[in-house]
This record gives C-alpha cells, structure tokens and sequence, in this order.
C-alpha cells in the first residue's frame, strides 16, 4: 500500500501551475522547476517533476496511465486474486465431495 503524500494536494497543484506560469522567465525547464522547489519548499525538484508529468499525463497531453486507471486496475486484480482464491477453494472441495462419492458404502 502505497503511504499517502506529505504534501497537500492543493500544494501539489499550486507547484504546477506555478511551473507553468513561470517556465518562460528561466533558460529551461529544470530551472523553473528548481525554483518553484525553493519557493514551495518542496523536498526534491524530482517530486515536482514528477508531479508535472502526473499533470500532463492526466490532461492527456502525455501518454501513461491515470490516476483513476490506476485505481481502477488495482481493484480489478484486487477482484481477480479474490476470484482465483475461491476457485481453487471449489476444486478442492470438488475433488474431495468426487472422492467421496467415488468410495465403495458399506450398509449395516
């Protein structure tokens, strides 16, 4: 389980708005990034690029997975594992109720 953010998600999008709004005034995209890092005291430019791509991916400007597919995936193997789980669960029990029908009864 993935722990939650430090950061707020308000945070999360004031930092990329703000890369936008300010990309122009620096000589390239690392150094606005590094800068709205300062100025937000985010802990790594990494993080806020990450969270730049996470916005593009989910404007669809960039392709990757989002958000909710994401979440959507995760309960689908969720649900799969489950599924798996309990047929195994009835093969046994299949192949045992088999085994006892198959057996020779002795009536007294």
């Amino acid at each position: 389980m993935a722990r939650p953010s430090r950061y707020p998600l308000e945070l999360r999008r004031r930092a990329v708005r703000m890369v936008a709004e300010v990309r122009d005034d620096y000589p390239n995209g690392t150094a606005a990034l590094q800068a709205v890092t300062e100025k937000l005291g985010i802990g790594s430019r990494e993080t806020l690029r990450n969270w730049l791509k996470q916005h593009e991916i989910e404007a669809g400007t960039r392709p990757g997975t989002t958000t909710e597919e994401s979440a959507q995936l995760k309960a689908l193997k969720k649900e799969n594992a489950e599924l798996k789980r309990a047929n195994e669960i009835l093969k046994a029990a299949a192949s045992l109720f088999a085994a006892e029908l198959d057996r020779p009864h002795t009536r007294s």
